[in-house]
């Protein structure tokens, strides 16, 4: 039985203040009303303890997870008929209907003045692999890191829709080989009939704006300029953008070149050489990716 499911462990879990809703605009809204908008109505749950490692280091974060009210209620639906059908065996389905982003909350960010926060796209390849055809994991690394040592606190928002800038494992596979067939990684979405960049930054800013109590000044990891506007579309006014810049290496150096054509807030030297860490940008431990395991 899945107990976001089963509806008396809702119900237990709403009791508890562990399960609730917010909107688009990160406001706590009736968990059990109707959402007049709930294309953007999040399902939250959370704190969750979590203890991590970071670099060595033992602590506990908070985390939250957040799935989407339509894709919740969908889920929901399929549960019904697949217990009806008495067939367990197609639980599996349901993960398929369900994209569940993270939030993980290091120390009090709530607390700062202005919170270091990083949103990270999924990368199965980069970020479970250690692929360096991208510099994702050593990124997520470096964020975490940072997040870590940052007083009073900040936050990573993992985005689990985002594979491939949202185009999908399966299409960034092949984008894969058109890439070493000549393409950039733009060329190769294209190739395909698929945007540079179908990411949807809209839940990201949810999230923020609930677990930050509103529209506050908070620095983001960053190089991605959409990510940015994206964020400052959705109600996130106050934000300064922090260079993140990890995991440069010879598979990806091209890759990194077309993503700074593109716009991305990269110089020739971040590509050409991965210089050490200067005071102040948020890359305060080096990328786990680059170490022996």
């Amino acid at each position: 039985m899945f107990s976001y499911i089963d509806p008396e462990i809702r119900e237990r879990l709403i009791a508890d203040h562990q399960l609730f809703r917010i909107d688009g605009r990160g406001q706590r809204i009736d968990v059990n009303g109707v959402s007049t908008d709930s294309d953007l109505t999040l399902n939250v749950l959370g704190p969750i303890p979590m203890p991590v490692d970071i670099e060595g280091r033992q602590l506990v974060v908070r985390w939250y997870a957040f799935v989407r009210h339509t894709e919740l209620r969908r889920a929901n639906e399929m549960a019904e008929i697949l217990r009806s059908r008495g067939d367990q065996r197609l639980f599996s389905v349901l993960a398929s209907h369900m994209s569940v982003n993270s939030a993980l909350l290091f120390g009090h960010p709530e607390r700062a003045e202005e919170p270091l926060v990083r949103v990270h796209s999924c990368c199965f390849t980069g970020d479970v692999f250690g692929s360096k055809r991208c510099e994702c994991g050593p990124q997520l690394d470096s964020a975490m890191c940072a997040l870590s040592e940052h007083e009073p606190g900040g936050i990573l928002v993992y985005m689990s829709g985002h594979e491939g800038r949202g185009i999908g494992l399966w299409a960034k596979a092949i984008t894969y080989l058109l890439q070493d067939a000549g393409q950039d990684t733009y060329q190769a979405n294209r190739s395909l009939g698929l945007p540079d960049d179908s990411r949807d930054f809209s839940d990201a800013a949810a999230m923020l704006l609930f677990l930050l109590g509103g529209d506050r000044p908070l620095r983001l990891l960053t190089n991605n300029p959409k990510k940015l506007e994206d964020l400052r579309n959705k109600g996130l006014s106050q934000i300064r953008q922090q260079k993140i810049v990890a995991g440069v290496n010879e598979w990806n150096r091209r890759y990194l070149h077309a993503k700074r054509l593109w716009g991305h807030c990269l110089e020739p030297e971040d590509i050409n050489v991965n210089p050490p860490a200067e005071e102040g940008d948020g890359s305060l431990c080096p990328p786990r990716h680059n170490q022996q395991r």
